[in-house]
C-alpha cells in the first residue's frame, strides 16, 4: 500500500517533468522469476509508456500491481528526468556509492593477495 503523501508527491514530480496521465500508454502482462503460483496466475508486471519521448519501463518489483503502479512511475519521472537533465540524482548517488565500495573491497583484497605473494 502506498501512503497518499508518497502519491501526492509524485503527482507534483510528474506535473512538474511536464508527464500527463493522458501521455501514457499502461498495461499488466505477467511477470517472470520467483513467487510460483500467485506470479504465474496474475498480470502484476506493469508496462509504462511515455508516448511522446517513447520512454518504456518495465516494472516487476513486489507482487502488489498497486504498488507496481507506483514504482514504474516513479522509474518513469528518473528516466525522462535523465533524458531532459542530463542527470537523475536519486540513481547516480546510489550507484556512484556502490562503485566506491566495490573499489574498496577490490583494493582490499588486491593488497592481501600481494601481501601473501610477497611473503612466500
Amino acid at each position: 500500500m502506498v501512503r497518499p503523501e508518497k502519491l501526492q508527491a509524485l503527482k507534483e514530480r510528474m506535473l512538474s517533468l511536464g508527464i500527463k496521465e493522458s501521455d501514457l500508454e499502461e498495461s499488466f502482462v505477467r511477470g517472470s522469476g520467483h513467487g510460483g503460483q500467485k506470479v504465474n496466475k496474475t498480470n502484476n508486471c506493469v508496462f509504462l509508456k511515455h508516448i511522446p519521448s517513447n520512454v518504456a519501463v518495465k516494472c516487476h518489483v513486489d507482487r502488489s500491481r498497486e504498488l507496481n503502479r507506483f514504482l514504474a512511475r516513479r522509474e518513469l519521472c528518473d528516466a525522462i528526468e535523465l533524458l531532459q537533465t542530463g542527470e537523475c540524482l536519486a540513481k547516480t548517488k546510489v550507484i556512484q556509492r556502490m562503485r566506491r565500495q566495490k573499489d574498496r573491497r577490490k583494493r582490499r583484497s588486491k593488497s592481501s593477495i600481494n601481501a601473501k605473494h610477497s611473503e612466500e
